[in-house]
């Protein structure tokens, strides 16, 4: 065998093998083998081994431009050395250098100089400038941050203890973002894995043609369905655009919807699957973290919003078809008996994930792992059109869950070196004061400059880098005006994913248009417009902690029924169609009605108001489907 050929293959079966171990070692770092053996392991290593594989990973696969390479350049493969090197050395001897750090060894220095430039040099492939970018300016600053004038002012760091502090402090590096990402997230994708290597991600797609293709508009339905289903977790946008789009936006086209309009609804059906549990792109562990409560309350809290984000999205893809007169696809044939006959054992593992989350009470990670071993037991005995999990395809598993794992591991990391800037030099707190400053006692303010902030540090990044830059830098400031913390780091979140449709960096909405043939930036505007009401909900459920199951039922219930009511108002509004095409009056009625009905608690509004005007809005919508069906009677031949 030639070298050329041998290259390749000995770089492709390394990359396999180091991701086999990343995923065995979550495994097993679950499971508490060291602790049953009687070995005594620090998070912290465990987290420098889990750094160290994803670097090495990263610089064998990926080239300088960021795209997969067969074979990695000598400099690369160098980098990829030292940094496995360098960091497998970390996890062994982290007891002595934590020590010792007071000191400052040249080891910590090597460490952390090591662990800078990888990870920096990482994220500048995988992730993109902008973050790359942002993390660098605040690495700069922390040089400079004693003369910096103003309340931005900074304590003074030298290089080497920015390096020391930044590159191997447990608050830094080693803090929260990578343990959730190595310990738990990585669970999450080895189920989402086994899901589809077992068939699941057909079973999902399938039930969604089933329960919406016989609709109108149905191929726009089956979009919506699939891509919440999916999207939920998936863990990434783009990607779910990339995976489901191929399918569903061809669909959409040939049923009668715009290139635009198709792009856009995979577009924000995909996005919303980062705000829908239970992975919620990672965000949903992050956050638990962050905030320091259970996971299942973070679930709660957003399940009420992501119904209403895709009942917004559902209604305007059925008032399209309505209105432009798209038929449901002519081949849609299964029906959900169908599907479910032959893929209900894909439930199974769902209901075990959920019974140990809110029923056992169990943490996220040991509820993926007994999630993953009812799909092992389900996939291994039965198939789903002819797809069935085997040895070789449970082999792959761990590699493409391993290899998928490294643009997040590296994400979470470089957030790390943010949350460590703060910390160190004070910014967190300056920023926090300087913004609440700025707008006084306006909160309706600060949450507008909020939403824009997030929308414009988000463009061009991944869920989980979005919500730890912004968790960090903005949530500080909602809190301290008085915003509830769930409810704050759910408006940074959600306002962090819509940068995933707004232009002019709409990267869901750019990777659909890629798929339907469509103008760019008009898809994204498509797309602001189809998913508008995740504009709004952040503010809704912010001034209206109801929403977030904060309070008694009743008060659950009516916020939801208000809210949903006005959305449906204002989305026949924009659509211009209820039982039939809106004038102008109609259309201005419907949007102002539908308003009103949203229960924002910035408002100078009763609920009585709100409810009033809900009532309206029903009682016009009514009269309207009444009159409709009425003619169509009339207009029937006696």
């Amino acid at each position: 065998m030639s070298d050329a050929a041998a290259g390749p293959r000995w770089v492709a079966l390394t990359v396999a093998a180091l991701a086999t171990v990343m995923c065995v070692a979550c495994i097993l770092w679950n499971l508490e083998v060291h602790t049953r053996l009687g070995f005594a392991v620090l998070r912290q290593q465990y987290m420098a081994l889990q750094l160290g594989l994803a670097l090495t990973i990263c610089f064998l696969r990926f080239g300088p431009r960021g795209g997969a390479v067969a074979r990695p350049n000598l400099v690369d493969l160098a980098i990829a050395v030292t940094c496995l090197g360098v960091l497998i050395y970390a996890a062994t001897d982290f007891v002595w250098l934590l020590q010792e750090q007071f000191y400052r060894p040249w080891q910590i220095t090597l460490v952390g100089a090591v662990v800078v430039i990888g990870v920096m040099e990482g994220i500048r492939r995988r992730a993109g400038l902008m973050l790359f970018g942002i993390v660098a300016v605040f690495l700069v600053y922390a040089l400079f941050a004693d003369r910096v004038p103003g309340r931005l002012i900074g304590r003074e760091l030298s290089p080497q203890r920015l390096v020391d502090y930044v590159g191997f402090d447990s608050s830094a590096v080693f803090s929260s973002p990578l343990a959730v990402g190595t310990i738990t997230v990585l669970l999450f994708v080895f189920f989402g894995q086994l899901l589809f290597a077992a068939g699941g991600g057909a079973f999902f797609t399938d039930l969604a043609m089933a329960a919406t293709g016989r609709a109108r508009g149905g191929s726009a339905k089956i979009a919506v369905v699939g891509s919440a289903l999916f999207g939920s977790i998936s863990g990434s946008a783009v990607s779910n655009v990339a995976t489901t789009g191929v399918i569903t936006i061809p669909l959409m086209q040939r049923g009668g919807y715009r290139k635009e309009d198709a792009g856009a609804i995979e577009a924000v059906a995909s996005t919303g699957g980062q705000l829908t549990p239970p992975i919620m792109g990672a965000a949903a562990f992050l956050m638990a973290e962050f905030l320091d409560i259970p996971y299942a309350t973070v679930a709660a809290a957003a399940l009420v919003p992501a119904i209403l984000y895709y009942l917004g999205a559902f209604l305007q893809v059925d008032l399209i078809a309505a209105r432009d007169g798209i038929a449901a696809p002519e081949d849609a044939e299964l029906t959900v008996r169908k599907v479910l006959a032959k893929g209900w054992h894909f439930l199974i593992p769902f209901a075990v994930l959920l019974y140990a989350l809110f029923v056992m009470r169990l943490d996220p990670e040991d509820s993926a792992l007994l999630a993953s071993l009812a799909i092992a037991a389900a996939g291994f005995l039965r198939g789903y059109d002819g797809t069935r999990l085997t040895l070789p395809s449970f082999g792959r598993v761990f590699v493409d869950t391993g290899t998928s794992m490294v643009d997040l591991i590296l994400v979470v990391a470089a957030a790390g070196f943010v949350i460590g800037v703060l910390n160190v030099t004070g910014l967190g707190f300056a920023l926090t004061l300087v913004l609440v400053d700025a707008v006084g006692s306006s909160l309706i303010l600060l949450l507008l400059i909020s939403a824009v902030v997030c929308i414009i540090l988000g463009m061009g990044m991944p869920t989980s880098g979005v919500y730890v830059l912004l968790a960090s830098l903005v949530a500080p400031s909602l809190v301290e005006a008085g915003v509830q913390p769930i409810a704050a780091h759910l408006f940074i979140l959600y306002f962090g994913m819509m940068s995933m449709i707004t232009p002019p960096v709409a990267l869901a909405a750019f990777a659909a248009a890629a798929i339907s043939k469509a103008g760019a930036f008009a898809t994204g505007m498509a797309a602001m417009r189809i998913g508008w009401a995740a504009f709004i909900l952040p503010f809704a459920f912010v001034s209206t902690p109801a929403l977030l199951f904060e309070g008694t039922m009743q008060e659950v219930v009516t916020a939801a029924c208000l809210t949903a009511a006005g959305i449906a108002g204002v989305t026949a509004g924009i659509a211009g169609y209820w039982g039939g095409r809106l004038g102008p009056v109609l259309r201005i009625a419907f949007v102002a009605l539908g308003a009103l009905a949203l229960p924002l608690g910035f408002l100078d509004v009763s609920m009585v108001a709100h409810a009033i005007a809900a009532a309206v809005l029903i009682a016009l919508a009514a009269a309207l489907m009444f009159r409709r069906a009425g003619a169509t009677r009339n207009d029937q031949p006696t």
